[in-house]
C-alpha cells in the first residue's frame, strides 16, 4: 500500500515545521529556537557529503538521510559508513543513513540540501516533486546558470517543484569539501529575503570550525558563486600556459571587474561581491589546486582537449556549463565582459587560449573604473 506523499500531508506538517525556525509572536519575536531533527542531502557527491558529515557532527540524535543515485555508494555510506568514491579515508557519522528512494529521504525532513549539478537540477527535482513538502526549506549549495534558461539556482527550485514559495536558501562562500570534511575553519555566507529563515540556516550550520554570515542579497551571492567558476577556468588557463603571476593578477582583477558590473546590472548589491560569496569564493577557486574549474583552466592552458579532461573527471565543473550562459548575459545585461566571454569562446572552440592572450592584451586602452 502507498503512503501519501508529502505534499499529501503538507498542511498538517507545515504549520509545526514553520515553528521550528519562525520567531514568536510580536514584531520580531524571540530569537528563533530549531528543533533540527531531520535533514535531508539531495546529492552524494563530495559537497553533500561533506555537508551531511558536519551537520550530523553537530548533534547525535539528529537524523540525516542522503539521496544518492548509485546504489554502490548507498551500501557504502551505509555500511561502512564512507563514501568511498570522494572520501575513502573518512569515516561519516553513524547517523548519516543513505537512500536512493525519494520518498523515503523526504517523508520526514525538516531541511533540504540540495547538492544535485545545477544542469541536472530541474529534471532531478522534477521527478521528486510529489514528495516535498510545500513548506520544506531548500537550501542550494549548487552553483551555476543553467544553460538554455539562464536561471540560477532559486528559479529552478520552484519552477522545478511547481510552487513559487518555496523557502529557498542560497549557501556559498570559499569552501573545498575536503577542509570542511576535516574540520579546518572555513566562512560561508546563508543567503535568502526572510530573515528568521535566514537566522534557522545559521544555527543549523553553524559550529566552531564553520562560521555562518547571512546576507539577503540572493541575486550577488548566486550570481558570484556561478561566475567565479567561470572566472577560475580563464586563472587555470593563465597558469597552464606559464603566463607569470603579473598576468595572473591582472586576469583576475578584470574578472572581478566583469563580475561585479553584470551582477549590479541584475540587481545585486556591489558589497556582496566583495565578500565572502564574491571576492572570498574567487581567491579560493582561482588560485588554488584543489578547485576542479581552475584544473580544467590548467589543463586546456596547456594544450589538452577539453572532451578528454571532462572524460577523466569524477565530478563536475560547474564552470563549463556555466561559461555557455555567460555571452547571453552579457548581451542581455549589455555589459562588456573580455575576459569571461573569452572562457565561453575557448569552450566553444571559437578561439584557442593563445588567440584569447593576444586578444584580450589588444583591447583599447581605458581608464580603470
Amino acid at each position: 500500500m502507498l503512503q501519501p506523499t508529502a505534499r499529501e500531508i503538507g498542511e498538517k506538517r507545515s504549520e509545526s515545521r514553520g515553528r521550528s525556525w519562525s520567531g514568536g509572536p510580536g514584531p520580531g519575536g524571540p530569537r528563533p529556537r530549531p528543533m533540527f531533527l531531520n535533514v535531508v542531502v539531495l546529492g552524494g557527491g563530495s559537497f553533500g557529503t561533506a555537508m551531511a558529515a558536519h551537520i550530523a557532527s553537530r548533534k547525535a540524535q539528529m537524523e540525516v538521510h542522503m539521496l544518492v543515485r548509485d546504489p554502490v555508494v548507498c551500501r557504502s555510506i551505509n555500511d561502512n559508513h564512507c563514501n568511498h568514491k570522494y572520501f575513502p579515508d573518512h569515516e561519516l557519522p553513524k547517523n548519516v543513513v543513505a537512500t536512493t528512494d525519494a520518498q523515503t529521504a523526504l517523508l520526514k525532513a525538516d531541511y533540504c540540501l540540495h547538492a544535485v549539478p545545477v544542469q541536472f537540477s530541474s529534471a532531478f527535482l522534477e521527478g521528486i516533486a510529489s514528495y516535498v513538502d510545500p513548506a520544506l526549506p531548500f537550501i542550494s549549495l549548487s552553483k551555476g546558470l543553467e544553460l538554455n534558461t539562464l536561471r540560477m539556482m532559486s528559479q529552478i527550485i520552484p519552477r522545478a517543484l511547481r510552487n513559487p514559495r518555496q523557502p529557498f536558501i542560497a549557501l556559498s562562500g570559499p569552501s573545498f569539501a575536503l577542509e570542511l570534511m576535516n574540520k579546518l575553519p572555513t566562512a560561508m555566507v546563508v543567503a535568502t529575503k526572510d530573515k528568521k529563515l535566514a537566522n534557522a540556516a545559521q544555527q543549523l550550520l553553524a559550529s566552531s570550525y564553520l562560521r555562518i554570515n547571512t546576507s539577503s542579497d540572493v541575486t550577488g551571492v548566486e550570481i558570484a558563486g556561478a561566475l567565479k567558476n567561470v572566472l577560475a577556468i580563464a586563472a587555470g588557463i593563465v597558469d597552464g600556459m606559464h603566463l607569470g603571476n603579473n598576468s595572473m593578477a591582472a586576469l583576475v582583477a578584470q574578472g572581478c571587474s566583469e563580475i561585479r558590473w553584470l551582477a549590479t546590472k541584475m540587481g545585486a548589491k556591489p558589497t556582496t561581491i566583495t565578500g565572502l560569496s564574491g571576492t572570498g569564493d574567487i581567491m579560493l577557486t582561482c588560485f588554488v589546486n584543489l578547485s576542479r574549474n581552475r584544473t580544467v583552466g590548467v589543463r586546456l592552458g596547456s594544450g589538452e582537449k577539453l572532451e578528454d579532461i571532462l572524460g577523466s573527471m569524477n565530478q563536475v565543473a560547474e564552470g563549463v556549463s556555466t561559461a555557455g550562459a555567460v555571452i547571453a548575459l552579457a548581451q542581455k545585461y549589455n555589459v562588456k565582459m573580455p575576459v569571461l566571454t573569452a572562457v565561453a569562446r575557448i569552450i566553444d572552440n571559437e578561439l584557442t587560449p593563445k588567440k584569447a592572450v593576444y586578444e584580450l592584451m589588444n583591447l583599447p586602452q581605458v581608464e580603470e573604473v
